[in-house]
C-alpha cells in the first residue's frame, strides 16, 4: 500500500525562507508566532523535516519546465530522442541533448528545486537546538535525514552545474555565497553523508508507513553514486563496503518480474531501496497549483501521442521516444527489453492499438513510465498532471552492480563481482558473461534504460567524447568542456560575483 504521510502533513517551514536579523524589524506580537519561536516542539521541528522531502515531488514540473530528472539526464545520452511536437518544443531538452544549452536555455527550474530542498533542510539544523522534550534518538535521526536530503539536492547541483554556490546555512541579505569548485562541492557531500550515516541512527529499510523516507540504504546508494562519478578511489573500499551491508542485511531482494516492477503494484517491492512518491487518488496538482500534492505530469510528457485502442495505456504528449538501437541491443529472451520498452508494432499487432507519430518518433516508447490507463483515477486536480507513476531513484539491482564495479576497480574488501554481475543477468533470462569493468557498465545500460543513469556512466567512465557523437537529431559532439550545464541566467543577473560554467 502507498503510504502519503511525507506528503500530506502540513508544510509549515515554507514560511522561514529567511528571517529579518536588523533589530529595527525585530518587534513583538501578541497574535503573531515569529519562525524563531515556532520551532520548539518535536512536532514542529518535524513539520520542517517533511518541508524538507517535498522538493522530491517538485521534479518533474514545478516552475514551468519539464525536469523530471531522469528525462534531463538521458537527453543528454544515446538511448533517447527528445520528441515532442518539433525541435521548439520544449527547446532547451532539444537545446541539452545537442550540447547547445544557453544560460537562457537551460533546465533552469531544478537549479531552484534543489536550493529550495538545501533552504528547507537548513533549516531543520538550524533549529533543531531550540526544540524542548526530544529524544537524542529522534534528533539525530531528523538531523541525518536533513542533511542526506541536503546532500542529495547538492549532488544534483554538483553533476549538472559543477562550480555551485555552496553553503550549510542558510543565507542573509544579501543572499549571496561564495561559488566553490566541483571538487570542493563534492567534500562537502561526501563528508555529510559520513556524518549522517555513521551518527543518525537511520534504518537499514522504511517500515511500510514511512516509504519515502530516507534510509541507511539510500545514503549508501548516493554515497557510492558520488564516490564513484568522483573517481574518488581512496573511498572506494567504503563504498564497495556499504554496498556488502546492504546485500548482506537480507532486507532486499530481486523482484522476480521485471516488468511489473513499473506497475502501481510493484511499487515500493524488495527491491526499492528509494522512489519519489506520487499518487491520484485526491491528487491536488493542478497548473496552477503544480505544487500541491499528488501525482506527477511526467507519465503524461511521454506517453503516445493520440493514443487509440489501447487497453493499457493512455494518451500522451510523444516526448522521450526510445531509440530503435536500444531495443534491438537486447538479447531476444531478455526480459529487460520488452518490460522496460514498449515495441509499438508488437503492440499493435496484439491489440489493434494505434497512434500518430510525433518529431523524432521511433516506434518504441519507456514502458516503464508510460501512463497506465487508470493511473490518474480519483484525482481531483488536473488529470494530466495526478498519474501516480512513483518515480524510482536506486533499486537494489544498482547496489549489486555498484558492488560488481568497485570489485572489478579493485577496492578492496568482500564479495565477488562474478556472482553480484550473475544476478542481475539470471534475473533478466540471459547467460553469464565475464564480470569486466566494461561488461559491468554495459550491464547497467541493459537494465537502467530511462532511469537517468546512462549520461552519467558515460562521463565518468570517460566514454563520453567517443559515444556521445552526432546522431540523426543530435550535431553537436560532446566534449570535455560540456561537462557542465551553462548557470541559468537569472542567477548570473542575480549575482554578479557568479562564474559562468564554460559552454
Amino acid at each position: 500500500m502507498k503510504r502519503y504521510n511525507l506528503l500530506l502533513l502540513s508544510i509549515l517551514a515554507v514560511f522561514s525562507w529567511n528571517s529579518c536579523s536588523e533589530d529595527f524589524l525585530d518587534v513583538s506580537s501578541a497574535t503573531k508566532l515569529y519562525v524563531d519561536d515556532y520551532y520548539t516542539t518535536e512536532s514542529r521541528i518535524f513539520e520542517a523535516v517533511v518541508a524538507a522531502y517535498d522538493p522530491l515531488s517538485w521534479f518533474d514540473y514545478a516552475w514551468g519546465q519539464y525536469t523530471n530528472l531522469g528525462l534531463v539526464s538521458d537527453v543528454m545520452s544515446d538511448d533517447i530522442n527528445v520528441g515532442g511536437s518539433d525541435a521548439n518544443d520544449c527547446i532547451y531538452l532539444h537545446r541539452m541533448n545537442n550540447f547547445s544549452a544557453l544560460p537562457t536555455s537551460v533546465c533552469s527550474d531544478l537549479w531552484t528545486t534543489f536550493y529550495s530542498g538545501i533552504n528547507r533542510s537548513n533549516i531543520v539544523m538550524q533549529y533543531m537546538d531550540n526544540v524542548t522534550n526530544i529524544s537524542s534518538t529522534n534528533k539525530a535521526l531528523y538531523l541525518a535525514e536533513a542533511k542526506v536530503l541536503r546532500s542529495f539536492y547538492y549532488t544534483w547541483l554538483w553533476k549538472l552545474w559543477g562550480n555551485v554556490p555552496y553553503y550549510e546555512k542558510n543565507l542573509s541579505a544579501p543572499f549571496t555565497t561564495k561559488q566553490f569548485t566541483a571538487d570542493d562541492v563534492y567534500t562537502g557531500i561526501v563528508t555529510n553523508l559520513e556524518d549522517a550515516i555513521d551518527n543518525g541512527g537511520l534504518p537499514m529499510k522504511a517500515t511500510s508507513d514511512w516509504y519515502g523516507r530516507v534510509t541507511k540504504a539510500m545514503a549508501y546508494m548516493l554515497y557510492a553514486e558520488v564516490v564513484m562519478y568522483q573517481k574518488d578511489e581512496t573511498r572506494y573500499s567504503k563504498a564497495l563496503g556499504y554496498m556488502n551491508e546492504i546485500i548482506n542485511s537480507g532486507q532486499y531482494k530481486l523482484a522476480n518480474d521485471f516488468a511489473g516492477m513499473w506497475e502501481t503494484s510493484g511499487e515500493w517491492n524488495d527491491e526499492s531501496i528509494f522512489e519519489v512518491n506520487y499518487f491520484s487518488a485526491g491528487g491536488k496538482r493542478a497548473w496552477d497549483n503544480a505544487l500541491g500534492d499528488g501525482g506527477s505530469v511526467y507519465p503524461k510528457l511521454i506517453g503516445i501521442n493520440t493514443l487509440a485502442k489501447s487497453p493499457d495505456y493512455a494518451t500522451g504528449w510523444g516526448f522521450e521516444p526510445v531509440r530503435k538501437e536500444i531495443y534491438q541491443m537486447y538479447e531476444e529472451n531478455d526480459q529487460r527489453r520488452d518490460g522496460g520498452i514498449l515495441n509499438f508494432a508488437t503492440y499493435s499487432a496484439k491489440t489493434g492499438a494505434t497512434y500518430v507519430p510525433r518529431y523524432e518518433d521511433t516506434g518504441y516508447f519507456l514502458k516503464k513510465y508510460l501512463p497506465r490507463a487508470t493511473g490518474n483515477a480519483g484525482q481531483s486536480g488536473a488529470a494530466d498532471m495526478n498519474y501516480d507513476n512513483n518515480f524510482r531513484i536506486y533499486r537494489y539491482a544498482e547496489t549489486l552492480l555498484n558492488a560488481a564495479e568497485l570489485l572489478a576497480r579493485g577496492a578492496s574488501g568482500s564479495g565477488s563481482a562474478q556472482s553480484y554481475l550473475d544476478q542481475i543477468r539470471t534475473r533478466a533470462g540471459v547467460g553469464s558473461v565475464s564480470a569486466t569493468v566494461d561488461n559491468i557498465i554495459n550491464e547497467r545500460r541493459l537494465e537502467f534504460v530511462g532511469e537517468g543513469k546512462r549520461y552519467w556512466d558515460l562521463v565518468r567512465c570517460g566514454l563520453a567524447a567517443s559515444t556521445l557523437v552526432p546522431n540523426d537529431y543530435r550535431t553537436v559532439s560532446w566534449t570535455e568542456s560540456k561537462k557542465y550545464l551553462p548557470i541559468p541566467q537569472a542567477e548570473m543577473d542575480a549575482d554578479a560575483g557568479l562564474v559562468q560554467n564554460q559552454y
